[in-house]
């Protein structure tokens, strides 16, 4: 080697020594490569049209794609669930259902191991929260809230309802409606919002209680009716249909949506969600999505979110307490 190589030589050397030194985190930047947003619910329902315009606004922000894949089962569990015990790197996340604070509980009235522990999860932001809707077929004989349940009474657990799986966010809301109102319904699970919705079409069950953004479009063609929904008030996207509240039946339930992240994620990964997730939650795209599926943004930031997540953990479980078991 002449002398003239060897100054390069050295610098090679250091260089190396100093890459070696580095700390794995240092060599890339997050997002360095496609995230995966686990919708635990098949396409068609609440989360599953929350999570595509919000991915994709995400995903914009992010500069990484960030792709959709359902995963139903045992009412959403089996997703989220998945996200629980995923790798906390940030490129695993959950786009999940209020029925992530339900579930937990109801294993435990069950009795059965649970599929996943809240606290295994972190909540990164809240991108909706809408009242859930009781809807019947449009050439049902039921033009409003008042004969469904006069019919319910007249002839006890000879209806049905679809919902998304037991205790979830289309079961909790008729069980509390059924106690508060004294009548009784056959309750028919399905593996998510859309599949039951499918079945409410077909005439295989009577009636379904889901978010806005499920039936809207069904709603506004004409094949499906909506008798009352579980708001505190008006809901802005259906402002004919009166709170159970209105009706004299004392109960209210929200159908929200959000994202969140296995708990030991690192706080400068989730720092980065949260920017993204404000990013879409301000995005016009996002919301025009939204608004034409017949919901819109209530957003909340991660130090809202979690105590939010707290305190609908704490109501629910009492809810799923007076439930009971249901197999």
């Amino acid at each position: 080697m002449t002398d003239s190589k060897k100054p390069w030589g050295l610098l090679a050397l250091a260089a190396a020594a100093l890459l070696a030194a580095a700390p794995a985190g240092a060599e890339e930047a997050y997002p360095a490569k496609p995230i995966t947003m686990i919708v635990p619910f098949p396409p068609g329902g609440a989360a599953d049209i929350a999570a595509r315009p919000v991915a994709e606004a995400m995903g914009r922000y992010l500069k990484q794609p960030i792709v959709i894949e359902n995963k139903a089962g045992a009412g959403g569990g089996i997703g989220m669930a998945q996200v629980a015990k995923a790798r906390p790197d940030g490129y695993t996340v959950l786009m999940a259902l209020s029925s992530i604070v339900v579930l937990p509980e109801a294993d435990a009235i069950l009795q059965r191991r649970p599929m996943f522990e809240l606290s295994q999860l972190r909540p990164v932001a809240r991108f909706t929260a809408d009242p859930v809707v009781l809807v019947v077929q449009a050439d049902s004989p039921w033009k409003d809230f008042k004969q469904f349940t006069a019919a319910l009474r007249q002839k006890p657990g000879r209806y049905t309802f679809g919902s998304s799986g037991n205790y979830g966010t289309m079961h909790v809301p008729v069980e509390q409606m059924k106690a508060a109102t004294q009548t009784s319904m056959l309750h028919i699970p399905y593996t998510g919002a859309g599949p039951a919705v499918v079945a409410l079409l077909g005439g295989q069950v009577d009636a379904v209680a889901t978010g806005p953004s499920t039936v809207a479009a069904h709603i506004q063609a004409g094949k499906l009716r909506p008798l009352a929904q579980w708001g505190e008030g008006r809901i802005p996207t259906l402002p004919d249909v009166p709170s159970l509240k209105e009706l004299g039946v004392p109960v209210s339930y929200s159908q929200w949506t959000g994202v969140f992240v296995p708990a030991s994620t690192p706080d400068a990964v989730v720092a980065r969600l949260r920017e993204a997730a404000k990013f879409a939650a301000g995005d016009a795209r996002a919301a025009q999505s939204l608004q034409a599926a017949g919901t819109y943004f209530q957003y909340l930031d991660a130090p809202e979110f979690e105590p939010f997540v707290t305190r609908d953990a704490q109501s629910m479980a009492k809810v799923v307490q007076r439930i009971g078991r249901v197999e």
